[in-house]
């Protein structure tokens, strides 16, 4: 099984079973001889990899016609399904900043802009389905849904009567937070819009060297009381 990697980082493997997906991706497509013979291991030992890549879905195999009649039995060609993509180091966050990059350097008020669609997208999306919830915990509870699935590895729980905490285990847009405050302000303020009915703070910042982020939503009456 995979282990939870750090903010940003490709999904984790054993180095013998990462060296097998790498190599299937290299070729395209490959046997177990194939693969055994490119990283100088036995073939048991490739087969053992790509059996345990086959199971977690990494990788698949198909059976292909002998190369001669007279050899017998179909041979299996495994390559990478698309849930392996994850498992393939990315640059879309250098690219971010890059192309944030010179924008900045052109029209300043522009990248504002931009980060200001993106909240606005956000928020026709969130509240459409924030809409039929009555209650905030039901609206806490659709928006982490939201946040999760977006990429945040979101979680809630009530901390105390009209009081929730809405906590984000991972930053889906790190490389670009740590450059643009303008990232982390939209984050908030999104929050916020779809949350009218509720006072929002954050109280942890991964920016700032927390673990993680963390909001506190209080209801109007919770926050009456405290003030």
């Amino acid at each position: 099984m995979s282990t939870a990697p750090p903010a940003g980082s490709p999904p984790t493997l054993p180095p013998g079973r990462r060296a097998v997906l790498y190599a299937v991706r290299r070729r395209g497509e490959a046997t177990v001889e194939q693969i055994a013979e490119q990283l100088a291991m036995t073939v048991s030992g490739a087969r053992q990899h790509l059996s345990a890549l086959t199971r977690d879905g990494l990788v698949e195999a198909t059976e292909v016609a002998p190369a001669s009649a007279r050899r017998g039995r179909r041979a299996l060609v495994y390559s990478v399904t698309p849930a392996a993509d994850a498992f393939f180091p990315k640059a879309y966050g250098e690219l971010t900043n890059e192309l944030l990059g010179y924008v900045a350097e052109t029209d300043g008020a522009l990248l504002e802009d931009l980060f200001a669609k993106r909240r606005e997208q956000r928020i026709r999306n969130a509240a459409a389905r924030l809409a039929g919830k009555r209650t905030l915990a039901h609206k806490v509870d659709e928006l982490t849904r939201i946040l999760d699935e977006d990429g945040y590895l979101a979680t809630w729980e009530k901390t105390a009567p009209g009081i929730y905490r809405i906590v984000e285990h991972n930053c889906a847009i790190w490389a670009v937070a740590q450059r643009y405050g303008q990232a982390c302000t939209s984050e908030l303020d999104f929050i916020r819009a779809v949350l009218p009915c509720a006072e929002v703070e954050r109280v942890k910042h991964m920016v700032a060297g927390a673990p993680h982020c963390a909001y506190e939503v209080r209801s109007q009456s919770s926050a009456q009381r405290r003030a």
